[in-house]
């Protein structure tokens, strides 16, 4: 993948919505809810403050939960991502 994202952002791909509920009903695509967990692709260098670069605490391959709303969703090469700011990412997984 060639994005590389600028300061403090992160390229990430969501993980797939569910297709089945836990009882075993089928859920048409609309009405799948969208996980707030994804892996990350490709990350920034990191936010400048005071000319001082503030190093990133996720790295490509984490797999992180983010805010509900937050990024913005790009298709690049036929594959959907979402670049979001290290701050709307509120844990990570494993």
């Amino acid at each position: 993948m060639n994005i590389k994202p600028l300061g403090d952002r992160v390229v990430i791909k969501r993980l797939e919505a569910e297709e089945k509920t836990k009882s075993g009903i089928v859920l048409p695509g609309q009405a799948k809810e969208q996980p707030m967990m994804a892996e990350i692709v490709a990350v920034g260098p990191g936010a400048v403050e005071d000319g001082k670069t503030i190093p990133m605490e996720v790295k490509t391959g984490d797999m992180v939960i983010f805010s509900k709303y937050a990024g913005t969703e790009i298709k690049y090469d036929g594959e959907e991502y979402t670049i979001v700011s290290q701050r709307d990412i509120l844990a990570i997984v494993g």
